[in-house]
């Protein structure tokens, strides 16, 4: 901490990114344990979160993760979709294919951002809002795969016909990007992805995670 950092705030955002990281709960004991404070402040820290809606208790006495998190939530997307799109704009005219960046909601992938190429006679039609199970279709199951390998160099999922007939898409995840887990990938009319895309797809998602630190 810091002259110029408050205490309290700190204390704050440290409840809800415990509490974040739990599917159960915490109780204000174990909060005050892995804080290093008393109960009185974990208290009062909860009481106050509490009336933002951003932190909720069960009949137990568990805290969770409140609703109004979500309201905050939805106003990511448009600032995430800004710093994506000069690295999918960039990518769809390399390919000429359609790119996109998909973020995990749920247990879905939802497309965030969308950009078709400009040059191409016919591309496919792919649009912002669209959801997928994330075990089908490149963007998603390049979410699973770094899931499954959090340490490993990413690498780039391919598939075909998944999600519509005809079509093929390759995706890599997004790395290293604190409370983003997303992935950019693109989506082409062929029977199978030119070899070079999927190296392209890689550096895409680099850049778009450089751009989201």
């Amino acid at each position: 901490m810091t002259a110029e950092t408050s205490q309290t705030l700190d204390r704050g955002l440290r409840v809800l990114k415990l509490l974040a990281d739990t599917d159960h709960g915490l109780t204000v004991t174990e909060l005050s344990h892995k804080l290093g404070v008393n109960r009185t402040v974990v208290y009062r820290l909860l009481a106050t979160l509490e009336q933002h809606a951003l932190v909720r208790r069960d009949l137990g006495g568990r805290a969770r993760v409140g609703l109004g998190v979500l309201r905050l939530g939805r106003q990511v997307h448009p600032l995430v979709r800004e710093a994506a799109l000069p690295a999918l704009r960039s990518l769809a005219e390399d390919i000429g294919a359609t790119a996109h960046l998909t973020l995990v909601d749920g247990t879905e992938a939802l497309a965030v951002a969308v950009v078709e190429p400009s040059w191409t006679d016919y591309h496919v039609a792919y649009r912002a809002g669209f959801r997928h199970p994330l075990d089908r279709g490149a963007a998603g199951r390049a979410i699973l795969s770094a899931r499954q390998n959090p340490l490993g160099e990413p690498g780039y999922t391919l598939t075909h016909g998944e999600l519509e007939a005809g079509a093929s898409g390759a995706a890599a995840p997004l790395v290293g990007v604190t409370g983003v887990e997303g992935s950019v990938g693109v989506v082409m009319l062929a029977d199978a992805v030119p070899e070079r895309v999927g190296p392209r797809v890689v550096d895409a998602a680099r850049e778009v995670a450089e751009a989201l630190r």
